[in-house]
């Protein structure tokens, strides 16, 4: 039987194919999938052929049902019923085709006008596009009223009183009347009774969510997208020109959603100082009631021209476009593309929007998205665990809350008597809350110790505050915009007292314009982020406190809640979506996600899968050294200081240095050890023997990442046979985005296993819950820990999970495309254990010879003859 065809740009490899064959059945069969590809296998191609082809073949099938399954009456003749189903089925291909011609014109304006713009050599809008006239920054002056009006905290209704009226659409602002009935008809904002949120059965057409860490990477999905063309979902129109058959192929619809800060093209609003914040807050004042009409957002669709809105849409699914494309299509129209992105999401097929649009629940219910029977695909997913842990985790200093407090009374001083009803409540239940951390935190300054544990009530013991429901305070600070008028004022205030000049003070009568920038994230609301993790469920996270050092030398004391169980997190997506997969080019160990963030799923649900690597062989060596003539290299916390052990590695890493052409990296657990090594080095002559032998750069927390990688660089291709080393750390910026490919990283050296700190309070309370979690699976809740669960298994096995994906994310920066090549060597006597060995990629396990107990001479000997056959 041939392979199936997905429609693949190029002619795939056999591990692409295996790879979107899995693709297609995890989506199939509604499973959740954690595929792992090495990078430079094609696996953003592959993720889109596999899943687009599943997706193009599933609407066809649906089509076809349907048209089959057309209500007819028992009575009528079978030539009416088949005269119905193909009355139905041309109807709906026209209006099919009709949409698709509306775009093909859009597409075709675009190109005549780019056309115009390359012969006349200027940039401009150009005649395919309709535009509104709108206001710009020399048109429209800001008022000059009373400035400290801006900072009064507007009239708060009660609970009671507020429903149906002031609450907002999932925390949108307040808009006039008109305003909400436009903007919900245009499909901007949600109805409070959208049906999505109230009628289970209710799903929007079927599509893909596309998840990455950033939008440069998105923007290199996009790219990759645009070599793709898949046939039709639905059958052709059948073509009435003869000169015009029917196209054999769709353009796919995607969209791709971001922030205000992506998307606002209002300069007064996204000005380039302005935080995500300032910007978020300032955009929902330009909508609300009591903004003058003249004072509004220009690009927020009047009545009069809802239609570029839908202009936009044909514009945004017409080509595939990333997320400043999108921005630029905002501005050609006049109409902002952060709302207007909106109603495109119904009709497009494919939607790629970075990580917190997706993992945030209130992020997906502010930009309406239903992930209900869709599909749902999360790249570069290695870092998944972390960003949910990252996105529900919080924390907030003991010199955070004495500023917000004194800051809260700056503010009631001026604001004192203009504090009416719910705001005088709600602000002084702030204080007390405010001082209630302040009393448990303030005493441990004087206490001995690094940090420990923190039960949650004791945070809230202070007077009264236990009555407190912080439910309704949390969104009394979001709403109320407590946090940025507060901050706003006093930074206001204590500009007025220095005066801009000589001393003098500031008038009141000045434009918003030359207010002071806040900070990019007010003090009120990290502690209206820390006080919203008060209200998880206590055994998904812990409380800590913490001293840390810092640059006066004065501790910093750290109050701080830890994620223990992301899967609670995750659990709404997994449940809701009709497939799930995580995909990454360095997923190993894998078993790590099944555990922490799959525990519910039976194994029936999950499927995995670990690519081999499209290079031959040959072209990789992997060893691992586990001893020298003096016997085992260890490099564990109690080993790796000793003077001999460093060097005994500096003596190994020479030898090596002198058989590797081209760039050499070695990876060191951490920077102490890196700088502890070079001192050690620097003492006993190693140091300068090495950079005989090589160029030889170092990373630093003070040096900039991009500079020693460009040094690296020139030193490489001034002279490739020497080559330069480059000595860096495990966890920092060069070994997880940038790519050491060809003679960049022709060896790459990992010196011992980056174990974290497994004393401190958060490892021990995330061990603790680990293994407390494995023996209820095991039914040995109760016991002392014994058994197949018990003894701390679960945690070691954690541990070991977290240091071997650093390790795997270091040694994947070496192979980067089919004609690389490179060596991988990884120093430490644990490498040569099985359990070691099982949590590294299948491609590198593949290349470690049988038993992998590798000595430094033989190793060395492998390494010549490896490069030797190089040439």
């Amino acid at each position: 039987m041939p392979p199936k065809n997905f429609h693949h740009p190029f002619q795939p490899y056999d591990i692409q194919q295996t790879f979107m064959q899995a693709v297609y059945d995890c989506i199939e069969q509604g499973k959740v999938g954690i595929f792992e590809s090495p990078t430079g296998t094609g696996k953003s191609l592959s993720l889109i052929c596999g899943s687009l082809t599943w997706l193009r073949e599933h609407k066809r099938k649906k089509f076809d049902e349907a048209m089959q399954n057309v209500e007819i009456d028992d009575d009528e003749p079978a030539w009416m019923a088949e005269h119905a189903r193909e009355s139905k089925r041309r109807e709906i291909l026209h209006m099919r085709a009709e949409f698709e011609r509306r775009l093909e014109g859009v597409r075709e304006r675009e190109r005549k006008t780019r056309e115009r713009e390359r012969a006349k050599q200027v940039a401009g809008g150009g005649e395919g596009w309709k535009r509104r006239r709108v206001a710009n920054d020399d048109d429209v002056e800001e008022g000059k009223g009373d400035v400290e009006d801006q900072f009064a905290l507007d009239d708060y209704d009660s609970d009671e009183d507020r429903e149906g009226s002031r609450r907002t659409n999932n925390g949108q602002p307040q808009y006039s009347a008109e305003t909400t009935r436009l903007l919900e008809k245009l499909g901007m904002i949600i109805p409070a009774t959208d049906e999505r949120k109230t009628d289970d059965n209710a799903e929007e057409e079927l599509k893909i969510f596309f998840c990455s860490r950033t939008h440069s990477q998105l923007s290199q999905f996009v790219g990759e997208l645009q070599r793709v063309h898949l046939p039709a979902g639905l059958p052709p129109e059948e073509s009435q020109d003869p000169n015009n058959p029917t196209p054999t192929t769709e353009e796919i619809k995607q969209i791709t959603l971001g922030s205000r800060k992506n998307l606002c093209i209002n300069p007064k609003v996204n000005k380039p100082n302005n935080s995500q914040t300032t910007i978020n807050e300032r955009c929902m004042e330009l909508q609300q009631t009591k903004t003058p009409s003249d004072k509004k957002c220009p690009y927020i669709p009047s009545k009069d021209d809802e239609s570029l809105v839908l202009d936009f849409k044909d514009h945004a699914l017409a080509s595939i476009r990333d997320i400043e494309d999108l921005a630029q299509v905002g501005k050609k129209l006049g109409v902002c593309p952060y709302y207007a992105s909106r109603p495109t999401v119904a009709p497009a097929e494919l939607v790629t929007l970075p990580y917190p649009l997706l993992l945030q629940k209130s992020a997906r219910e502010a930009l309406g998205i239903s992930l209900k029977g869709q599909v749902v695909i999360i790249d570069e997913a290695h870092n998944l665990m972390d960003a949910v842990e990252g996105i529900c985790s919080a924390q907030v200093t003991l010199a955070q809350l004495r500023l917000a407090r004194e800051s809260l009374v700056i503010y009631l001083q001026k604001f004192r008597n203009r504090l009416k009803g719910s705001n005088r409540m709600y602000v002084t239940q702030v204080v007390r809350v405010i001082d209630s951390l302040v009393a448990f935190a303030a005493p441990l300054e004087n206490e001995e110790g690094s940090g420990g544990n923190v039960q949650p009530g004791a945070l809230l013991a202070g007077k009264g505050v236990d009555q407190i429901n912080l439910t309704k305070l949390v969104r009394y600070i979001s709403e109320s915009k407590l946090a940025r008028k507060v901050e706003g004022y006093v930074a206001f205030a204590k500009a007025g007292e220095d005066g801009p000049v000589g001393g003098q003070k500031k008038s009141h009568q000045t434009t918003q314009e030359s207010q002071p920038a806040a900070a990019e994230t007010p003090t009120l609301t990290q502690i209206q982020n820390f006080l919203t993790t008060l209200m998880n469920p206590s055994k998904e996270g812990r409380f800590f406190w913490s001293k840390e050092p810092s640059n006066d030398n004065k501790p910093t004391l750290t109050l701080r809640y830890l994620l223990l169980d992301p899967s609670p997190h995750f659990r709404e997506i997994v449940s809701s979506a009709r497939a799930v997969i995580l995909a990454g080019g360095t997923m190993s160990p894998l078993e790590a996600y099944s555990h922490q963030l799959f525990p519910y799923l039976p194994e029936t649900q999950l499927t995995t899968l670990s690519c081999g690597h499209i290079i031959p062989r040959t072209s990789l060596l992997v060893r691992a050294v586990t001893s020298d003539a003096s016997g085992p290299l260890e490099f564990n916390y109690k080993t790796r200081s000793s003077t001999s052990t460093m060097q005994r590695l500096g003596e190994a890493l020479l030898a090596v240095a002198k058989k590797v052409k081209g760039g050499m990296v070695v990876f060191f657990a951490s920077y102490a050890y890196l700088e502890l090594v070079r001192k050690q080095w620097e003492v006993d002559g190693t140091s300068s023997r090495i950079g005989a032998a090589k160029a030889t750069f170092w990373d630093s927390r003070a040096v900039a990442v991009e500079e020693t990688f460009k040094t690296y660089g020139e030193a490489i291709v001034a002279d490739e046979d020497r080559g330069a080393l480059l000595f860096s750390v495990i966890g920092g910026k060069l070994s997880e985005g940038i790519n050491f490919s060809d003679a960049l990283g022709r060896c790459v050296v990992v010196v011992g296993l980056p174990f974290p700190n497994l004393e401190t309070p958060e490892w021990r309370a995330k061990g603790a819950f680990l293994d407390g979690r494995a023996e209820e699976r095991d039914g040995k809740v109760g016991g002392a820990g014994g058994g197949v669960s018990g003894g701390g298994k679960a945690s070691r096995e954690h541990a070991e999970n977290v240091c071997m994906r650093a390790v795997n994310q270091a040694i994947g920066r070496a192979i980067r495309h089919k004609g690389d090549w490179a060596s991988i060597l990884l120093f430490d006597s644990r490498y040569g254990q099985a359990r070691v060995q099982k949590k590294l990629p299948g491609w590198i396990k593949e290349s470690l010879p049988d038993g992998s107990i590798g000595r430094v001479d033989g190793v060395v000997s492998d390494v010549a003859k490896f490069f030797d056959g190089r040439r």
